[in-house]
């Protein structure tokens, strides 16, 4: 499954509000939830800060995939975007990040979301790519650049 299945406009934020790590995470859950109401929301944020306690999502570089599970839905969601300002979020390189990916899905789609966190590192290990994520001013433009980096990695 390509990563550009999973996005969509609304669920891309260019730039990313948030000034702290906790808010980022709510940030990002909410984008991902979209319509779904507070009810995913709570237990997709309890889900990724439970993920986060155990370890980092903030894989380096800039970058940060926080991911996790919930009952309450039905299929994997994507949420992503660029911070305005890089966010302490307690990295595995001790780097701030500015490009983040939150993963979603229910626990049947274990096999998908393990697949789809690894696209997404396999993309973001890209440096041409990361950097012209930061430079994204738009969600239509950050789209492009994953539409465009996926087709060439095809």
């Amino acid at each position: 499954m390509q990563l550009i299945e999973l996005l969509a406009p609304d669920r891309v934020r260019v730039p990313l509000r948030s000034r702290a790590k906790d808010d980022l995470l709510r940030e990002l859950v909410e984008l991902a939830a979209g319509q779904h109401g507070h009810e995913v929301v709570d237990a997709l944020l309890r889900s990724v800060r439970e993920r986060e306690a155990v370890l980092s999502t903030g894989i380096g570089d800039g970058v940060a995939i926080p991911h996790g599970r919930t009952p309450r839905l039905d299929s994997l969601v994507l949420a992503a975007g660029v911070c305005a300002e890089p966010v302490e979020f307690g990295a595995l390189d001790g780097r701030p990040v500015q490009i983040c990916f939150l993963l979603a899905g229910p626990e049947s789609a274990a096999g998908a979301h393990v697949r789809t966190l690894g696209r997404i590192s396999r993309l973001l290990n890209r440096v041409s790519l990361r950097e012209a994520l930061r430079g994204a001013t738009t969600s239509e433009e950050f789209l492009a650049l994953v539409r465009d980096s996926e087709e060439a990695a095809a």
